[in-house]
């Protein structure tokens, strides 16, 4: 079956793998959740609730939750850019503690200290969060050299955008990688737009799967629109790396329907672009169409489960714009001073 991906390629897939009804609701609940969480947040910096930058994951939602989905949680790591909101909700991170980190509060993530693009938690094996374009990749390759050192048979999932796969330590990364075969999945989620600029205008291939053939790195691009295709690549790709194969690399053609950060009013694209993949490629409203007409739930289940979702939100809203600031000593912690 070949579908036309998201910069305008071609892309094979093999049969799509039908889900189970309790994989199609997890799908369902873990997407919505991303949704609600982060138009809450886009409401909370309108409202100067939340500083610096903020970049949020709609529209994306079906790539980290068919990735975390095929992973061990808990025990796999990820690590990603500064669009890291999803992900942490995906794996489990408290909801009220990320949002209470995006308005600087000590109950956050990172007690105040790191805002939208640097928080992380170790418990659940998410290492940020990174606002250097790129830098994910290698630290991402670390956490599985650690991982191979330990014989702990983890894997690493290290996310990064269109644009930081043109960044020179990505192919450092690569390089060491392979030649080490270490346990990791580079996942490049290509929205199409690196900040403001397209793909065809900033990449001189736009096959960002192809971009490890140098390194003998498998890759495939993948309709990172449809949490099932999602879910059965990271599946693959992830037992190639735990098997001791070496890197994988996951090109997921997706799509963000707001500005690369809440500061960009997304001018560089029109507003039939945006409503063409709203109306017919909506990661969440495929689900809920699979859900409803195969008969695997109700609306009433649904609207029930979207009423769960509001009050969640609403309460991280709340604990997060009620929490207390941190205190001035959190200026000296975590913070190294030379002898």
């Amino acid at each position: 079956m070949a579908r036309k991906g998201v910069a305008g390629m071609a892309v094979t897939q093999s049969n799509v793998p039908e889900f189970t009804a309790e994989q199609e609701l997890e799908a369902f609940r873990e997407m919505l959740l991303i949704r609600r969480f982060e138009e809450k947040a886009g409401q909370m910096y309108g409202m100067g609730l939340i500083g610096g930058f903020c970049h949020l994951y709609i529209g994306q939602e079906a790539v980290v939750t068919g990735v975390t989905m095929a992973s061990q949680k808990g025990k796999d790591a990820q690590i990603t850019g500064y669009r890291d909101h999803g992900p942490m909700l995906v794996m489990g991170l408290d909801p009220k503690g990320v949002m209470a980190e995006l308005t600087g509060r000590q109950g956050g993530l990172s007690r105040g200290q790191g805002g939208s693009m640097h928080m992380f938690s170790n418990e659940h094996r998410f290492y940020g969060g990174n606002g250097i374009v790129g830098a994910q990749v290698s630290l991402g390759a670390g956490l599985a050299f650690a991982a191979k050192y330990r014989g702990d048979n983890s894997v690493s999932l290290a996310y990064f955008g269109d644009g930081a796969a043109n960044q020179g330590q990505v192919y450092e990364s690569f390089n060491m990688a392979k030649l080490w075969k270490l346990p990791v999945v580079f996942i490049i989620e290509n929205n199409k737009y690196a900040m403001g600029t397209s793909i065809e205008r900033a990449a001189a291939t736009t096959n960002l799967s192809k971009r490890g053939l140098s390194f003998d790195i498998p890759g495939e691009q993948v309709d990172g629109m449809d949490v099932r295709l999602v879910y059965d690549a990271a599946k693959r790709a992830i037992e190639h790396a735990r098997s001791g194969q070496g890197p994988y690399i996951l090109e997921m053609l997706t799509y963000r329907y707001r500005g690369h950060s809440m500061s960009d009013p997304a001018k560089y694209r029109s507003k039939d672009e945006v409503t063409k993949y709203r109306q017919e490629r909506d990661p969440i409203e495929q689900v809920r169409a699979r859900l409803l007409e195969g008969g695997l739930a109700t609306e009433d289940t649904l609207k029930q489960l979207e009423n769960e979702i509001r009050a969640i939100v609403t309460e991280a809203a709340d604990f997060a714009t009620n929490d207390s600031e941190p205190d001035a000593a959190e200026l000296w912690t975590d913070i190294t001073v030379p002898a």
